[in-house]
């Protein structure tokens, strides 16, 4: 009396039907793709434009301060309070090697909204601010590549 296991008519099937398996983990990669880029947008400002501007090195650990149209502010993609900038941007710049702040500021917001985060940053004891404006014709480069 001979015992075959799996092999039998109606008997347990030992391999796996990966099929389903792929096709549940590309979609998951395909949603995945999309949903990223959304996540790290920050705050909607719509930059100036500026005709000698350069093209600065996007890096991690940069810490970026945004004014949008209505004076809100922003630190790092998160809403602040006026009294709370200083002490958000100290605790931030303990622990990054860029001391340089870079200042978003939307082009419809009021001069004294820009003028307060300036001397907030300098209240910070932050003496490098770069300003991040647009390009003329936009950021990207005509032909090529």
């Amino acid at each position: 009396m001979s015992m075959d296991i799996g092999g039998a008519k109606g008997g347990p099937k030992s391999d796996i039907n990966v099929t389903p398996l792929v096709d549940v983990m590309l979609v998951l990669l395909i949603i995945v793709m999309l949903i990223a880029p959304m996540l790290q947008k920050g705050v909607d400002v719509a930059l100036p434009e500026a005709t000698n501007a350069e093209d600065k090195p996007d890096t991690a650990d940069q810490t970026v301060v945004h004014v949008d149209a209505n004076s809100n502010l922003y630190v790092n993609a998160l809403p602040v309070n006026e009294g709370d900038v200083i002490t958000r941007l100290q605790t931030i710049l303990e622990s990054v090697a860029d001391k340089v702040v870079y200042l978003k500021g939307d082009k419809d917001a009021p001069y004294g909204a820009i003028m307060k985060m300036m001397d907030a940053l300098r209240g910070a004891g932050i003496e490098t601010v770069g300003l991040i404006t647009e390009k003329q014709g936009g950021n990207r480069e005509e032909g090529g590549q």
